[in-house]
């Protein structure tokens, strides 16, 4: 019999079993990190291991790293499970992943995704999750910036087919763009950043969504001019490693940064309640970056820092297709793009993502709108706590209302 699985054991176990990988050694680095957590596989795939010189991302596999042809597993969560709990939708009582079947129907412009590498079949595994759900075909297009064509880099394939899936989940109306990049963190990165931002701009507004990340650096307020291109709200990752630890560009004040929660189930499948991924969801006080104007009433917990996230939303598992199976993934690279599409299905355009967390920022300063329009994640770890804290920023969505 398949031992139970226990989500508190689960989420920390998670964060510490990343930590303990980063330190081994260069070699080791190039392979995967596997746990066993009470009969669950956890998989970190190369490219979310941080390595010098490079954007890495922040997902992790649950139970195999095998695309299974039968479909999604039970416990992955769906469009219809992730849109009810949000209140998103109308829904059962419970919102059960069997029975959630509503979906979101909105958006508006367009949404550029930013990885790194080819996606060949993206089109074609983007039809077919949308098909499963019953969810509108989308309107995708694969860009890149310059002439040459990335290359396909395996371990990015599934971060590809996550954040495109449920983007266009949350948002099945927004034009979706699918921006790929060499894997480096200097100017080519830069450069589709930009290029997403211009596309999503032309198609009249909307969000670019990130879920990649590099430590950060001192240089990092010299990039930060490159998420500013009106009519666009940026939003990124803020990593699997556990509070405290840094990354950029979800550190940076010009940057909707997204944390991890978890979904705690009863035996029936029902939502019982929201925690805080605690030991995986990143959050930290940048060493960098001033606090931004719209921080300045959580001062008393950030001081004269960035602090990060700003949001959150669920971390783990999402039922993902590719290439002719479904996995199951877990991490703030799902918690980033379902976030965005969020935002954009709002339909409340931002002429800026400092207008976007200016916004946000004012519901949390509003304690009856507040409580209407975010669920305020208070347990996890003995940082979470009522209102702004450091492991879920101001909470996670209730409605489409404040975004």
């Amino acid at each position: 019999m398949k031992p139970s699985f226990n989500r508190s054991v689960f989420i920390t176990a998670v964060g510490i079993a990343f930590l303990i990988g980063v330190t081994f050694s260069p070699a080791a680095a190039q392979e995967r990190i596997e746990s066993v957590l009470n009969g669950r596989r956890i998989i970190y795939p190369e490219s979310s291991i941080p390595q010098p010189g490079r954007h890495h991302t922040n997902y992790f596999f649950v139970d195999s790293d095998v695309p299974n042809p039968a479909g999604p597993g039970p416990g992955d969560e769906t469009p219809g499970s992730v849109a009810c709990v949000y209140h998103l939708v109308p829904g059962p009582a419970g919102c059960p992943i069997a029975t959630s079947k509503t979906l979101p129907t909105g958006g508006i412009g367009a949404i550029a995704i930013v990885d790194a590498g080819d996606y060949p079949t993206a089109a074609a595994d983007l039809a077919a999750f949308s098909k499963y759900f019953g969810i509108a075909p989308a309107n995708l297009t694969v860009m890149w910036p310059g002439k040459t064509k990335p290359p396909v880099y395996s371990n990015w394939l599934v971060e590809e087919a996550l954040d495109i899936e449920w983007a266009h989940a949350m948002a099945p109306k927004a034009k979706l763009y699918l921006v790929e990049s060499v894997q480096v963190n200097t100017d080519p990165t830069w450069a589709a950043v930009q290029l997403a931002a211009s596309l999503v701009a032309k198609a009249g507004g909307g969000v670019v969504s990130m879920s990649w990340g590099d430590p950060e650096v001192s240089q990092e307020t010299g990039w930060d001019k490159y998420f500013k291109q009106p009519g666009v709200v940026y939003f990124a990752a803020s990593g699997d490693q556990g509070l405290g630890v840094s990354i950029y560009p979800g550190a940076s004040p010009n940057v909707v940064s997204v944390g991890g929660t978890f979904f705690n189930r009863d035996s029936s499948g029902k939502f019982v309640s929201e925690v805080y991924a605690s030991g995986a969801g990143g959050g930290n006080l940048s060493p960098y970056e001033p606090r931004p104007a719209y921080q300045s009433g959580v001062s008393h917990i950030v001081g004269a820092h960035r602090g990060y996230p700003d949001v959150a939303a669920d971390y783990c598992c999402a039922a993902v297709y590719i290439q002719g199976g479904w996995i199951s993934v877990g991490g703030t690279s799902w918690a980033s793009p379902t976030f965005a599409g969020i935002v954009n299905a709002a339909g409340g355009k931002q002429p800026s993502s400092t207008a976007e967390l200016t916004l946000m920022y004012n519901e949390l300063a509003n304690p009856t709108k507040y409580k209407a329009d975010f669920n305020d994640i208070k347990q996890g770890d003995p940082l979470c706590s009522v209102g702004f804290d450091r492991c879920t920023g101001i909470g996670s969505p209730k409605t489409y209302v404040g975004k």
